[in-house]
């Protein structure tokens, strides 16, 4: 059985639980996940699976 992970939903999985667990922190957060995502779109994060 192969299970193939992307990048960016991994990302937003981990951001979106230090969400509900810290909200004063989402501006942080979403403007790292937002930085994250972009480096991904430009490198062609295809390379990437775990």
């Amino acid at each position: 059985m192969n299970i193939h992970l992307g990048l960016a939903p991994l990302v937003s999985l981990i951001a979106g639980i230090l969400i509900l667990a810290v909200p004063r922190l989402l501006n942080y957060i979403v403007a790292i996940y937002l930085i994250v995502i972009g480096l991904i779109g430009l490198f062609g994060a295809g390379n990437f699976r775990l």
